[in-house]
């Protein structure tokens, strides 16, 4: 979440930020968070008060007792026991006064980086990078969900059956081409110094409440009731949570982390053509990657990050392009994004792969995830996540670019991990 010094000391940029999201309401919630931290910081200089005097008199009392002059030490004991009604009504109004400011603060998204353009929906993102060839692969070609039936390697329905829609099942060489991309991605990612770490697959409300899952999409999220957990929704989540309430030293900087996760998201209210298949499902594998850095390196750790994942996808040799998520566009926490989108050939259109994203302090301050600055000082760490990649997209992509008459030929890369290099 935003910083309430931030704000105070940079409204008007906060204010034209929040107006390239088109958030409704910003200027109201700004203003409301100016004078619930003005009140808080009010009352916080009375209780500060009232607690001192209240312990200058209980050195007086002491005193007083000591030198025999009851009288007057039971006076002054008249007033700490008032002093003390007055300590405790100021706690309770601090305490109103903080949580709901961090309720208020919880629901305003972060301010775009200066580079992001105003924008309504992905209508308005800025391509700004696109490389590969689109093979042309004639009428006959055929969607991915078509190819995975005619090869029985995905079954949609097998899924449906056991699970719901949006739950497939792998067979055969389609299960041995998701976990060669997994082990792909994982190797890459080392190879390039992050760290493989294999997190837990549940997280607490309070690593929601963390990375800012919640409550902004707690709607997008299966909930395990009987214990309160969530299903994560990427491995960014507990991944990022391992750092929660740390306080780093500066020379730890910075945490380079990837790890291989399913993911499960309901996807509320989707439907249509552009969901069949792969497309969207409930549940997915991907392989994250997540920094901790120094907020005067993240801006270079992202585009190292973008970078990578380029790289992998011209080892893939599939055709793809980047784009700069304009505000409206742009995640809640996120401060600014970069999308993958890999061509899918038969359906004709692109398809989301990866985003790699910079959330400076906006999760930092709600994990109170600090290191501590050259000068001794305790400061924000900045955090950043990217998708290396999420699978289901690629394997479409892979499946429809890579068809043939003779069947789905396999990346040259993938080989080695797959073992065949033909799906027939």
């Amino acid at each position: 979440m935003l910083q309430v010094q931030f704000i105070r000391e940079n409204k008007q940029t906060v204010l034209e930020g929040l107006a390239k999201r088109n958030f409704a309401n910003a200027e109201t919630m700004i203003e409301e968070v100016l004078k619930l931290d003005e009140a808080r910081r009010a009352t916080q200089v009375s209780l500060d008060n009232v607690l001192a005097e209240s312990n200058k008199l209980s050195k007086e009392i002491g005193g007083l007792f000591k030198a025999g002059e009851v009288q007057k030490a039971n006076l002054l004991k008249e007033k700490t026991s008032q002093l003390k009604e007055d300590s405790k009504r100021l706690s309770e109004e601090l305490n109103t006064h903080s949580n709901d400011l961090q309720n208020l603060l919880y629901q305003i998204p972060n301010v775009p980086h200066a580079s992001v353009v105003a924008g309504n929906s992905e209508e308005d993102n800025e391509e700004i990078f696109k490389e590969g060839i689109v093979p042309d692969l004639g009428e006959k070609a055929l969607p991915h969900w078509e190819i995975a039936k005619k090869y029985d390697i995905i079954d949609f329905d097998l899924g449906a059956k056991v699970s719901g829609a949006g739950f497939p099942v792998y067979k055969g060489k389609g299960a041995r081409l998701q976990r060669a991309l997994i082990s792909y991605f994982l190797d890459k990612n080392t190879a390039a110094g992050y760290n493989e770490v294999q997190v837990p697959h549940l997280i607490n409300e309070a690593s929601g409440y963390g990375t800012g899952q919640l409550p902004d999409k707690e709607g997008q999220m299966y909930h395990v009731t009987g214990d309160d957990l969530y299903l994560i929704p990427t491995a960014e989540v507990p991944i990022t949570n391992m750092h929660r309430g740390d306080l780093l030293k500066e020379a730890e900087l910075p945490k380079a982390y990837t790890g291989y996760t399913p993911c499960f998201r309901r996807e509320a209210g989707s439907y249509g053509a552009h969901v069949r298949g792969l497309n969207r499902l409930h549940q997915f594998d991907k392989v994250e990657l997540v920094r901790v850095e120094h907020p005067e390196k993240s801006y270079h750790a992202l585009n190292d990050m973008v970078e990578h994942i380029k790289d992998i996808l011209r080892e893939l040799k599939l055709p793809y392009r980047i784009l700069r998520l304009c505000g409206g566009d742009t995640g809640f926490t996120a401060a600014l994004t970069f999308d993958f989108e890999v061509y899918s050939t038969a359906q004709e259109r692109w398809l989301e792969i990866s985003s790699a994203s910079n959330f400076e302090t906006f999760q930092a301050n709600r994990l109170k995830l600090r290191f501590k600055n050259s000068e001794g000082k305790s400061q924000l760490a900045h955090t950043l996540n990217g998708s290396s990649l999420a699978l289901p997209r690629v394997l479409a992509a892979i499946l429809e670019n890579y068809q043939t008459a003779d069947g789905v030929k396999i990346p040259e890369v993938l080989v080695p991990y797959c073992g065949f290099d033909l799906i027939d």
